[in-house]
């Protein structure tokens, strides 16, 4: 059975694992992403320790090694994960990503956004499974999205296509990360809660819980009514933590909003992939550049 090495860098933490054709994670391990060291090889060394413990633990228990890796990572970043410059990893800007994970596993290796990574996944085994066209956010740490139009992800000039973190929802709001003002992720991300409430995420009241549904949505018309597009999966600690009343927040906001003809019926929906989203994205990532994603977009 061929298998991929997937891996997962985010904000928060760095997720890595074994994962097969059909989307089953057969291991996996996490670590704490040292997102404020001012050194940019403490945080690879974090995460070159934890491919390494994967790839051991793999030969140890008689599997087979896998043929590719794939990585999903925050960004923004260059085409292919040449270089990344993540928002909320400080000491990565420019850092070589592609090939400082590719010296440590020493097959080939595909980089892509995080998010980007999460609609693959969504499409290949997830909750857009069969669907053309969709989006797929994540609302954690930080917002990011990846877009499927007519059955292929979108990449752009750079591979930063599907960036609905940086959709402006309050004219003149808060200051973001990437110097504007206003963002989605400046206003309804989990570091953006942090900052407003002065409270973790996971204790927001009920109205911070809907006033983020409410701008996800409104992030989410924006680009529905822009694309032609009916559905949008969230995967994200955020999101997936508030549950119930942030869906339904967001889809009343989605619903006033999206007025087209076309986007009728449109919804927000939880990820199909619930937390092993991330690892089975990255995985995407990598069956898609060796060409073996069956049923997924291209």
């Amino acid at each position: 059975m061929d298998t991929v090495l997937a891996v997962d860098i985010g904000g928060s933490k760095m997720s890595c694992g074994i994962v097969d054709d059909v989307g089953s994670i057969l291991i996996s391990a996490s670590v704490a992403t040292p997102a404020f060291s001012d050194d940019p090889e403490e945080v690879f060394g974090a995460l070159r320790y934890l491919i390494e413990g994967i790839m051991v633990n793999r030969g140890s228990d008689g599997g087979s090694m896998p043929i590719a890796c794939g990585v999903g990572s925050v960004g923004p970043m260059s085409a292919g994960g040449r270089s990344v410059s993540p928002l909320n990893i400080s000491s990565w800007r420019e850092f070589p990503l592609l090939s400082r994970v590719q010296e440590v596993v020493q097959m080939p290796t595909f980089v892509d956004n995080d998010a980007k990574a999460l609609a693959l996944g969504e499409g290949w085994v997830g909750a857009a499974r069969g669907v053309n066209n969709y989006i797929s956010m994540v609302v954690s740490t930080g917002i990011g999205g990846g877009i499927v139009l007519d059955g292929r992800l979108l990449d752009g000039s750079e591979g930063n296509a599907g960036h609905i973190g940086h959709v402006i929802v309050v004219p003149d709001g808060r200051q973001c990360s990437c110097g504007s003002f206003g963002c989605l992720e400046a206003e309804a991300s989990g570091s953006a809660i942090q900052a407003i409430t002065g409270k973790p995420p996971k204790d927001a009241s009920e109205q911070v819980i809907d006033r983020t549904g409410t701008l996800v949505g409104l992030g989410v018309a924006s680009v529905m009514n822009l694309l032609d597009l009916r559905l949008c999966t969230i995967a994200g600690s955020v999101a997936l933590g508030y549950g119930e009343r942030f869906f339904a927040a967001a889809n009343r906001e989605l619903t006033k909003r999206s007025r087209m003809a076309y986007t009728s019926g449109a919804m927000i929906r939880p990820c199909g992939l619930d937390a092993e989203g991330p690892l089975i994205g990255a995985s995407a990532v990598g069956w898609r550049g060796i060409g073996r994603l069956n049923n997924g977009a291209g």
